[in-house]
């Protein structure tokens, strides 16, 4: 007890590193399957993926994937029934970092959608890669 008692800092920062470490794939259980920016391209040239961001209009104003559909997360359950025309293709949400967009994925399947996917790392990392964006 006394141990605890004389390095309850370090043992605090041991769980809290811990739970961070952990935290992925707590996430990524809950929000369904999700692609890296190359699958992503793959999905989309091979088998006609539908992209969705759900970043507010000024985020994606400033770039956006090119032929994107934009639903802001905030509108997504009342413009659903835009997507529902492709809910046999496979569904690309992304947003700044990939964190909007597992809510988005999880609202998507609750809807009926199957072939939903959450882009890793959002528009951040599809840039990283190098793929291009549009403000057109």
């Amino acid at each position: 007890m006394q141990f605890v008692v004389d390095n309850f800092i370090w043992i605090t920062v041991a769980f809290v590193s811990g739970g961070m470490l952990l935290w992925p794939f707590i996430r990524g259980k809950t929000g369904g399957p999700s692609v890296s920016p190359t699958q992503a391209t793959l999905l989309i040239n091979r088998e006609d993926a539908v992209v969705v961001d759900v970043r507010e209009q000024q985020e994606y104003s400033k770039g956006h994937v090119p032929n994107s559909r934009h639903i802001p997360l905030a509108q997504l359950d009342k413009r659903i029934g835009e997507l529902e025309k492709f809910k046999n293709r496979p569904i690309i949400v992304l947003c700044q970092s990939g964190n909007r967009s597992l809510s988005a994925c999880g609202a998507l399947r609750k809807n009926g959608f199957e072939k939903v996917f959450n882009l890793a790392g959002g528009v951040s990392d599809w840039e990283q890669a190098g793929l291009p964006l549009t403000t057109k």
